[in-house]
């Protein structure tokens, strides 16, 4: 959708934007971070060539936006910045209404449309579209913002620290909007913020900036969990994936091979297995690694008969989790059981591995222990 190649911007003999290549995918909300002086704002304002750069191209939707008109380019890409940007003579009816109309649009049309938007962003039409943006909250100017990017539906919207003015609770209201709105309308969204906390919140992907270049480009969950260096480390917080819990994985804190037997050991011979691992349950496979039942100690210690098949004796009706549960679903499903073990399975009940109550303590400790190392 929009592919930047060798994007180079320098001011005098000082660079700003060295060489950047990258591509941002059709409906991805990409978020550019980094510290003050990055590039991250000039790298967006090249989008719609509010800056021009000093070599290099940008694509959108394979088409060079250097060939196309200047002023058309602009109002077919969304713009939202920081100090809304809304023209304070202007009605918020008007300010929404502006390019549509420059663009001659059907005026019943246009009118419906503004209807649309002050929905979507959650303001009563009859209470607002004939109010003057002085007669407005902050939070409210913004979300006006919003609707006037959307108004002549952009395909690319670039968004530049739009809620960074705002009040924290406000701020919070609205990064949780737009994420829901992005999940409906999934437009190609550019977003420049200095907070990490926002980038996680709202991101399908993070563009980690430093001194003009590229550190890292990925999906948040990959940042958080496989930081290419000890910048990005540092910069995105240490341990932060733990305020984000619902990236951490079933996959991330199994025991990657637990003790497994075939349906036709004996139930001796398991208890003799489960003694040596020090386990109280064991995991009955076929040869091709499915899961077939779970065997518990306290169980087989019940029977008479010990030389049986332990597949006459498994539980077949368990619960599992698969390798893309996160951690606060799978303490639900602890909480909610008496069992203390949950098996890590596929669509085809083919087996990843096991979480136990031990496994989540010794992930959630770990967490603890790195935190008091790093105080």
């Amino acid at each position: 959708m929009i592919q930047f190649e060798n994007i180079t911007k320098k001011y005098a003999n000082v660079s700003v934007l060295s060489d950047i290549t990258f591509k941002i995918e059709k409906g991805e909300l990409v978020v550019l971070i980094g510290p003050s002086g990055c590039g991250k704002t000039t790298l967006l304002k090249i989008i719609n060539r509010l800056i021009k750069p000093t070599s290099g191209n940008v694509l959108v939707n394979g088409e060079s936006i250097f060939d196309k008109d200047e002023i058309e380019l602009r109002r077919n890409i969304g713009y939202v910045i920081q100090q809304t940007g809304l023209f304070p003579h202007m009605t918020i009816r008007q300010n929404i209404e502006i390019i549509p109309r420059l663009q001659k649009k059907d005026k019943r049309q246009i009118a419906e449309k503004s209807l649309q938007l002050m929905e979507m962003i959650g303001l009563e039409p009859h209470l607002y579209l004939d109010r003057y943006p002085s007669q407005l909250s902050g939070g409210q100017q913004q979300r006006i913002g919003v609707a006037r990017a959307f108004a002549c539906d952009p395909e690319v919207i670039l968004m530049d620290e739009p809620f960074s003015a705002l009040d924290p609770p406000t701020r919070l209201q609205l990064q949780e909007e737009l994420a829901q709105l992005q999940a409906t309308v999934r437009k190609t969204i550019v977003f420049v913020t200095h907070d990490m906390d926002e980038a996680v919140k709202i991101a399908d992907r993070i563009c980690i900036l430093n001194s003009g270049g590229i550190v890292q480009y990925d999906t948040v969950e990959e940042i958080m969990k496989n930081p290419v260096n000890e910048f990005v480390a540092e910069f995105i917080g240490k341990n932060r994936i733990w305020s984000s819990p619902e990236f951490i994985k079933a996959k991330d804190i199994m025991i990657h091979h637990p003790v497994c037997a075939p349906p036709n050991t004996s139930v001796l011979r398991c208890m003799y297995k489960m003694n040596q691992a020090k386990v109280d349950s064991l995991l009955i496979t076929d040869r091709h690694k499915r899961l077939l039942g779970i065997a518990f100690a306290k169980d087989l210690r019940e029977l008479e008969d010990k030389n049986c098949h332990v597949s006459e004796r498994m539980l077949t009706d368990f619960e599992s989790v698969n390798p893309e549960t996160n951690i606060v679903e799978i303490l639900h499903a602890v909480n909610r059981s008496d069992r203390s073990s949950f098996p890590v399975l596929d669509g085809d009940k083919q087996l990843y591995g096991l979480v136990t109550k031990s496994s989540l303590l010794t992930a959630v400790s770990q967490q603890y222990i790195n935190d008091e190392e790093d105080k």
